[in-house]
């Protein structure tokens, strides 16, 4: 088996001590030195809170490595879950649950690239993330993947292979707005054409 390496950042001597006593024996962690820290699959973050110091430590480390982050927190409230979100992390550990056994199957799962919250967390996220869309992004007429309704719905209709004049006609609007919508979708996304264009909104599930 191979042992992910992992590397701890904490200012609580104390914390440290103790997860570092329940991932040392364990096989599948191997726990780096300071001086091997840009080695790390996984960086473990230990907190009391997600406040603005453990907020720059997850920018400083989102800016050096590429190891997966790893939360393991006292407490944790709504504002600073979507924070840890933003700022990249893929795995939260309440230090009250945090046994060998949970910090290592979350370890693993964040080096695999794969998300672990626990579900009261999760449940929590979904509804700052439902809030944000009704009331912030909704009434602006935007979605999550910062496309607009109108252009999620001319995507939809390039992709059932309307031309613009018939997109202009279904949606009443005039094709030099079918138009501009597209150049717009396109160059804001870096997108080739309207084909590119399709295949990246099929892609995201946006039509």
């Amino acid at each position: 088996m191979r042992r992910l390496p992992v590397h701890l950042y904490s200012t609580d001597v104390i914390s440290r001590a103790g997860v570092v006593s329940q991932l040392r024996p364990r096989p599948e962690v191997l726990l780096l030195d300071e001086t091997e820290a840009e080695q790390a699959a996984v960086a473990l973050i230990i907190s009391d809170s997600i406040d603005e110091p453990t907020l720059r430590t997850l920018r400083a480390l989102r800016s050096r490595s590429k190891s997966a982050l790893v939360l393991v927190v006292t407490q944790v409230d709504d504002a600073g879950l979507v924070a840890a979100v933003e700022h990249g992390v893929a795995g939260i550990v309440r230090r009250s649950e945090a046994s060998a056994e949970r910090l290592v199957a979350v370890i693993r799962a964040a080096a695999a690239g794969e998300g672990a919250v626990p579900p009261d967390l999760l449940g929590r996220l979904l509804q700052q993330v439902g809030a944000l869309q009704r009331e912030v992004l909704g009434p602006r007429g935007l979605t999550f993947s910062g496309l607009a309704e109108r252009e999620v719905e001319v995507l939809r209709l390039v992709a059932e292979g309307f031309d613009t004049a018939e997109i202009a006609a279904k949606l009443s609007y005039s094709q030099r707005t079918i138009k501009n919508i597209l150049h717009d979708v396109t160059s804001r996304l870096h997108l080739r054409n309207r084909c590119h264009a399709v295949a990246y909104a099929l892609r995201n599930g946006l039509i």
